[in-house]
């Protein structure tokens, strides 16, 4: 289920773009834009097949079988990120404090369970098998679960509905970036913040490991930031951006922000 029509560059909307074959397994094209150096996937697959043949819970399962994402740097790699504190971890209390206790929407959800009391959940999420476990959590807490794509959803809510809204391993995902991150605009209150985690194309740990990086997936991940194209796609959004895991950018596989609305700080 291929588009058969070339997509445009998700951040600048640019066709102009040079192939990064390296990074291009068998019939996948993931290209760079001559205009604003943004890497993507130049065919994704449409979005039914994202609910179900290609749900992210499934490919994540198979990438990791598949590779590893290991070379002779990666145990030092990994050392480091842990001195660094870069593990998983629960962020309910950032959340709590950054997003003020209110209406918080959690796109691309999964079980739907990050967002917690006392805060109010509201999610969107495209894989059908999720949503259901998803929409019957956020009822029992106050909100619900919107099924379907991100860009498309998002414009259901009422505008300047929500203290928060999250965005975690969901960007990279989404083939319509710039509508989603549009719809989060009008969405979000004036003192709202917008929480992204997206890979990091430009770590070390991909620029040592190449083609077998964790942050490539494929058909799934159809974007692939380095912090200046997710400052400048968040830019055009009239969002700016604050960086998160600033010390620990270079050597973390994700990049870290808070989006605010531009000229609300």
């Amino acid at each position: 289920m291929l588009d058969t029509s070339p997509r445009p560059c998700p951040c600048c909307t640019a066709t102009d773009a040079e192939p990064w074959d390296r990074y291009s397994p068998d019939d996948w094209q993931v290209v760079r834009c001559i205009t604003c150096d943004m890497t993507y996937l130049r065919n994704p697959v449409a979005y039914e097949a994202l609910e179900e043949d290609f749900a992210w819970e499934k490919t994540y399962e198979a990438k990791k079988d598949v590779s590893k994402g290991s070379t002779a740097l990666s145990p030092g790699i990994r050392s480091l990120r842990k001195k660094l504190g870069l593990t998983h971890r629960d962020k309910h209390d950032m959340y709590r404090t950054w997003f003020n206790d209110g209406h918080v929407l959690d796109i691309g959800c999964g079980l739907g369970a990050r967002v917690r009391p006392p805060m109010t959940p509201y999610g969107i999420e495209l894989s059908k098998a999720l949503h259901a476990h998803a929409d019957a959590y956020m009822r029992s807490h106050g909100g619900f679960c919107a099924h379907g794509a991100g860009a498309e959803a998002i414009w259901e809510f009422d505008e300047k509905q929500f203290d928060g809204i999250i965005m975690n391993s969901y960007l990279e995902h989404e083939t319509e970036a710039m509508a989603v991150l549009k719809g989060a605009h009008r969405a979000l209150k004036n003192d709202g913040a917008v929480y992204v985690r997206v890979p990091n194309f430009g770590s070390l740990n991909r620029r040592v490991i190449g083609a077998n990086w964790c942050g490539f997936r494929y058909p799934d991940h159809v974007n692939y930031f380095t912090l200046a194209t997710l400052t400048d796609i968040a830019r055009r959004a009239g969002f700016t951006t604050q960086l998160v895991n600033r010390i620990a950018l270079p050597v973390d596989d994700n990049i870290t922000v808070l989006l605010h609305k531009a000229g609300t700080q």
